[in-house]
């Protein structure tokens, strides 16, 4: 008969095997940078910059000669995530919704929170912002940062952690980097591995770095140049560079934590990039930038390191792409895919760890909208057709199709086969935005995903930090279509800003028979703040500060239908201008 004695000592055999069972298991940290090109690193041979601690993590590791992403952050995101390609998972566009990964689609975080693993994301998240298109909808417990594709200040900016919206501290790359390493050394404590994904959002625009990086760079005479010198401006040029080194010194700093907390041995170790270069720039001599499908433009690094597993300077030479990390880091960690549908990607780890294995030559697709290119381990067919020899011809300069028609033809017919059974899946997007899941305290709708009405104006024509303007009418409004998950009342904060001549007007939310309504009586009329600190002209919008204003409850009936938010009475010559509606679930 088992005494309570024994009972005791029989639960703690199994917390200690289990809390073992978990120390077994490695640690994932992946570093995805944003618009950094395979050219901007110290190791690929660019006297422009020096990247030691990245040069360092690659030789350190292994690091792939041809790896390849998409030509743009979303989908390059939404590949990683989910082993598939991003038109499968929904994802057609950056911004307006089409950013979104379909909800049927399981991620990499749903795989290792199921194998036992603590799991946080900390940066831009770009796959959908309203839960559980929210990155804690998609498997990660802890998210600090920012779901849209760009943002427009990089200094203590409006960000939120676990959907609850707050003030950045410093850089953001900087304040990523702080609360990631706050979330692995929690983890670590308590002898739990993790999966800590921090998808940093530079060196894409506004182009804004801390001083120390940019008085390294704002006179620099760069050795050397893009392929065609005159479409570069060494202004953006600088500030990516300057970017990038601050991208290199917070990967050290991430190292030197994995030592200082002892688990650098059991933690793997990844970092590659979202596409090519965002302007032109030294790559390598390669054709193409973001948004392109040439060699250029879908490019990455990838190194993957993992003491005493992977040896120390292995260059892999096959082919690789984003697609095939979810298997190659389920794989590495022994950890079932959870994955309810096939993967487009395959497990790299024979090539990490130098198993033997049959390895047979693979294509590699590069797509974004219309364009398409395949890549073979010699060939690339370019989105027009052509065809080029990148060992003999690297830079894409011939044309080779005529000289290898047998080539040619089996890539086209990869292309058709790509078209018909990948892109077909897209379909038109008739998901609306989602608000109230009962699992989630906070929706946040942003300007980004409203429809102006009248002559209500954009600030800017890249959506997605954007606010609205010039509301004067009471004809004028904002929509969004969306579907209400579950009924239920919720507080209402709206974010605006109005100069004290303006103060008084009326507004009105609405939907499907309920509405609140609330007037502005307080002014807040900052300036504008975030341009100031830019490094080169942005082409995206300014932004400033944002204050909350509490419109009170609503109750919101389930199913579809359109939020509306309008004026009733207008005080001054315009309303207000809007940033974004919080709801609450009470």
């Amino acid at each position: 008969m088992m005494t309570s004695q024994h009972f005791f000592i029989f639960l703690a055999c199994i917390a200690f095997a289990t809390t073992s069972c978990f120390a077994a298991k490695p640690n994932i940290v992946v570093v995805l940078t944003d618009d950094q090109g395979w050219g901007d690193l110290s190791l690929h041979g660019n006297k422009n910059l020096s990247t030691p601690n990245l040069d360092r993590l690659a030789k350190e590791g292994a690091q792939f000669d041809r790896f390849y992403v998409c030509p743009v952050c979303s989908p390059t995101r939404a590949e990683f995530l989910t082993g598939r390609y991003h038109q499968r998972g929904g994802v057609y566009s950056t911004s307006a919704g089409g950013e979104r990964l379909d909800l049927d689609e399981h991620t990499i975080a749903d795989t290792f929170k199921a194998a036992g693993y603590a799991t946080g994301a900390f940066g831009k998240w770009h796959n959908g912002m309203q839960y559980p298109y929210h990155p804690n909808g998609r498997g990660f417990e802890e998210f600090y940062g920012f779901c849209s594709g760009h943002w427009a200040h990089y200094f203590s900016p409006m960000l939120e952690h676990n959907g609850n919206l707050v003030k950045g501290k410093g850089f953001v790359i900087d304040d990523f980097t702080d609360k990631a390493m706050s979330f692995m050394e929690k983890n670590a404590k308590a002898n739990k591995p993790f999966l800590a994904y921090l998808p940093y959002n530079t060196p894409h625009s506004p182009m804004q770095v801390p001083d120390e990086y940019w008085k390294r760079h704002s006179e620099n005479k760069l050795a050397q140049r893009a392929t065609k010198p005159k479409s570069e401006s060494v202004s953006h040029t600088r500030a990516a560079l300057a970017m990038c080194e601050n991208i290199d010194w917070n990967v050290g700093r991430l190292m030197k934590k994995l030592d200082d907390l002892g688990i650098a041995d059991n933690t793997i170790v990844v970092f590659f990039h979202d596409n090519g270069p965002n302007g032109w720039r030294w790559n390598g001599g390669m054709r193409g930038r973001k948004g392109s499908t040439d060699e250029g433009g879908v490019r990455s690094p990838l190194f993957v390191k993992w003491k005493d597993k992977i040896k120390p300077g292995t260059m892999v030479k096959p082919l690789g792409a984003a697609i095939d990390l979810l298997p190659t880091l389920a794989d590495l960690a022994k950890v079932d895919i959870k994955s309810v549908r096939p993967l487009d990607g395959k497990s790299l780890k024979p090539l990490l760890t130098g198993e033997k294995a049959d390895w047979n030559e693979r294509v590699v697709i590069n797509s974004w909208r219309k364009h398409v290119s395949v890549r073979n381990q010699r060939f690339r067919l370019d989105s027009q057709g052509r065809l080029y020899d990148m060992v003999a011809d690297p830079k894409q300069t011939t044309d080779v199709s005529e000289k290898f028609p047998a080539e040619n033809k089996k890539l086209a017919v990869e292309v058709e086969k790509y078209r018909n059974e990948v892109v077909s899946e897209l379909g038109k997007d008739k998901r609306p935005f989602l608000v109230g899941h009962p699992d989630y305290k906070f929706t946040q709708i942003p300007a980004r995903d409203g429809v102006a009405h009248g002559g209500i104006k954009r600030s800017n024509k890249h959506p997605n930090c954007t606010h609205f303007i010039n509301w004067r009418k009471v004809d004028d409004k904002i929509t969004w279509e969306v579907e209400v998950v579950e009924a239920g009342t919720f507080e209402v904060d709206l974010y605006y800003t109005c100069p004290q001549a303006d103060v008084g007007s009326t507004v009105e939310l609405s939907s499907n028979g309920s509405s609140i309504k609330t007037k502005i009586t307080e002014a807040f009329d900052p300036p504008y703040i975030a341009a100031a600190a830019d490094r080169h002209k942005r082409i995206e919008g300014d932004d400033k500060e944002w204050k909350p204003l509490s419109m009170g409850t609503i109750t919101l009936t389930k199913g579809k239908g359109t939020l509306t938010l309008r004026a009733t009475e207008i005080s001054g010559n315009s309303v207000m201008n809007f940033r974004l509606l919080m709801l609450k679930r009470k």
